[in-house]
């Protein structure tokens, strides 16, 4: 099975259609490990498409507070006025898909979907300190996870935790094989708010045959998702952000 991996769509449309676009022919099923709205200008948009698409969605952060799940508790100003103006702009019926979403880690074909660490779904996995303390919670020996924007991840072998690289700048895709002295968190970035200074939208399709995990880049029309997020008189910092990456 092939599975196509998504996460922190974060309202942006139009690398959401880059990103099906460039897979197209290369997954079986579609699964997100969350925030699927905040940030960008076409929450609904989003929401419709994963409702009518993706096999599994596990909740985001920016998911919980959309919906009135959670409070936005130390959110930055720009974040706090994303917040207010998505729960606004959703129908109720992708409000209540938001709200009943399942908390990661969830089980699917042998490996794992987390938005955050596997013990914490809002704690960011960054560091290999990070990875170090999240491994004892991995319920699969693969899981993948979302939440820091940064493609990439981590794997642990023999209690020694490496980094796992992102595209390289001007590469199109990356491969990670999956063994079995090892276990993964892979995180397949972000479709739409990179943040690892690469603003091509991320994601990865996982071969559970061939046990190998893909980690892909793709441009989209940056533009136009910057001047969507302007006319909808969102922050601009919002739309300065998607051309640099960060």
């Amino acid at each position: 099975m092939r599975y196509l991996i998504l996460s922190d769509i974060h309202g942006n449309i139009d690398a959401l259609e880059a990103v099906m676009a460039d897979a197209e022919g290369k997954y079986d099923k579609i699964l997100c490990c969350g925030d699927l709205v905040g940030y960008g200008a076409e929450p609904n948009a989003v929401v419709d498409w994963c409702r009518a698409n993706v096999s599994v969605v596990i909740r985001g952060n920016h998911d919980k507070v959309a919906s009135g799940v959670e409070k936005m508790e130390d959110y930055n100003p720009a974040a706090v006025l994303s917040t207010m103006w998505t729960r606004k702009a959703l129908t109720p019926e992708n409000v209540e898909y938001l709200r009943v979403l399942p908390k990661g880690p969830v089980e699917v074909d042998g490996f794992s979907l987390a938005h955050g660490s596997p013990f914490d779904e809002d704690e960011y996995l960054v560091t290999v300190y990070d990875a170090a303390n999240a491994w004892e919670s991995m319920p699969t020996p693969v899981t993948f996870f979302g939440h820091t924007h940064l493609q990439g991840g981590f794997f642990i072998r023999r209690a020694s935790v490496r980094e796992i690289d992102k595209v390289p700048p001007g590469n199109h895709e990356a491969t990670v094989v999956i063994d079995d002295d090892s276990r993964f968190l892979i995180n397949p970035g972000s479709v739409g708010q990179p943040r690892d200074r690469d603003p091509r939208s991320a994601y990865a399709i996982y071969s559970t045959d061939d046990r190998m995990v893909t980690y892909y880049r793709v441009h989209y029309d940056i533009v136009k998702a910057q001047n969507k997020i302007l006319n909808a008189q969102l922050p601009e910092p919002l739309a300065l952000r998607l051309a640099v990456g960060c």
